[in-house]
């Protein structure tokens, strides 16, 4: 694989770890420091099969190199023959395990994690950082606080760089991990020195290094009122502007808790967000007359806190930030549009079953989708059967108001007290990997909350297509 172009796409079959929905509170399952690779599990009549491989094996070195990550596996294990030196827990040494495959034949291995020497931790003080703002008593892994450019190219994360040296940033350039996701906030240092603390220079000349290299880059700024916007944000404008690696720049406005220093931001201000929506259009303008891309583009979160139509989908150049918020509301709108017309007969089908029943639906929501889901309930087949039902999150306070963090202790608090004859369809990004909610209920200790009211409810996909699905497949497919 040497001299080429790694592809995070290359890694998607290795690992169950990189739907990074499903991941927001992923800690690896190695301690920071050790090194090697632990077999899950072994496909019968592979190469690492024949090779005596088995489930709990550590794969410390392949060709000689040892192993830290998925991606030196992916690298070293690319050509038809490779060894592994293994341990067997419980026995001393290692045994050397030859494997051979034929073109285009898999190894048979997966592991149980993309890091196999733990994760690489912030040492950055940033003022904005979420992790910071959380209430006591969460699971630990919620404040873990991850600045891995590793997983920065495996599977999306933001990354400030400043704690990358000299060796990963070589290795970043020579196996071309791109894109890289990377948090630059600001460009001044004294602005950055304020935001992140005192290692920000490092993060900087890392960007400028992998800029110059011509490694695509995807940028973000978490806006925050009096620290970097203003004649700020045009100074980190501009520097975007004279770095072509940067292909796009993703502007989200801070969120708080009301466990943290921050009182107000955007969403409090329509003005201020309108402001910003008006910063950033010359820049837009100029990068679709030169590029035909937009470039510059602002989270969804702007538009509706300053009250403005969200953009048409061509704006946002196919989404390459679509989860960082960029463009999440014009493709749900969009997708919504087109799914109440296609399927429409199915939609009906779920209407008739519900009135025939005496049932309705509930759709939970945080406030920031309340809109879009009206959309979807308003249409003609589901009005008057189904409605959202937006939950407010007193958990975390301040302006939190997204779906993905709505815990199980506001939803129970708000739900009424009787659903007899109600189906509460239930956000599957409420819970995590491991089927719980932010504030330790598990999947089955909230649907048998709602049992007791009377109602009957299930974790679903809440994007339109899939919400479709799982509405038919419940009352129609079922009878």
């Amino acid at each position: 694989m040497t001299g080429e172009t790694l592809q995070r796409d290359d890694f998607v079959s290795s690992s169950p770890y990189l739907d990074p929905p499903a991941r927001a509170d992923y800690a690896p399952s190695a301690a920071p420091g050790t090194q090697g690779a632990v077999v899950q599990s072994v496909a019968e009549g592979s190469p690492a099969w024949q090779a005596g491989l088995e489930p709990g094996m550590v794969v410390r070195a392949v060709n000689g190199v040892p192993l830290d990550d998925i991606i030196t596996w992916r690298w070293e294990a690319d050509e038809g023959r490779c060894t592994l030196d293994v341990e067997v827990p419980g026995e001393d040494g290692l045994f050397e395990a030859e494997l051979y495959r034929d073109p285009g034949e898999d190894w048979g291995l997966q592991f149980t994690d993309v890091l196999f020497d733990g994760i690489r931790t912030c040492r950055n003080a940033c003022v904005l950082c979420f992790m910071s703002m959380l209430p006591k008593g969460l699971r630990d892994s919620l404040y873990l606080r991850d600045d891995d450019y590793r997983l920065s190219f495996l599977q999306g994360n933001f990354v400030t760089l400043t704690n990358v040296d000299d060796k990963d940033l070589a290795r970043v350039i020579d196996y071309r991990m791109e894109p890289m996701n990377v948090s630059i906030h600001a460009v001044s240092h004294e602005a950055r020195r304020k935001m992140m603390g005192k290692h920000e220079a490092r993060g900087l000349e890392v960007l400028e290094a992998l800029c110059d290299a011509g490694l695509e880059v995807h940028g973000q700024v978490v806006l925050c009122p009096g620290l970097n916007d203003g004649d700020e944000l045009v100074r980190t404008l501009d520097f975007v502007e004279q770095h072509p690696a940067i292909t796009s720049l993703a502007i989200v406005p801070l969120g708080y808790t009301k466990h943290s220093r921050f009182d107000r931001s955007y969403s409090d201000d329509p003005a201020a967000a309108r402001r910003v929506v008006e910063q950033l259009k010359p820049y837009q303008e100029r990068s679709r007359a030169t590029t035909g891309s937009t470039r510059f583009q602002l989270s969804d979160e702007f538009y509706v806190a300053a009250q403005l139509p969200v953009p048409p989908a061509d704006h946002y150049d196919g989404f390459p930030q679509y989860y960082d918020g960029i463009g999440m509301l014009r493709s749900f709108l969009d997708e919504t549009d087109r799914v109440v017309l296609e399927r429409a007969p199915e939609l009906s089908a779920v209407a008739n079953a519900l009135e025939a029943r005496g049932e309705r639906v509930l759709i939970v929501c945080g406030h920031a989708a309340l809109g879009v889901y009206e959309r979807f309930c308003a249409g003609a087949p589901l009005r008057g059967v189904a409605a959202p039902f937006p939950v407010r999150n007193d958990y975390f306070g301040g302006d939190v108001n997204v779906t993905g963090l709505i815990v199980a202790e506001d939803l129970l608090a708000q739900l009424p007290e009787d659903l007899a004859g109600t189906f509460v369809v239930l956000p599957d990004l409420m819970l995590n990997f491991d089927r719980m909610t932010l504030d330790g209920s598990t999947e089955r200790d909230v649907l048998d909350a709602i049992a007791a009211r009377g109602g009957t409810g299930a974790f679903l996909t809440t994007l339109p297509g899939p919400l479709v699905d799982g509405l038919a497949e419940r009352f129609c497919q079922n009878g």
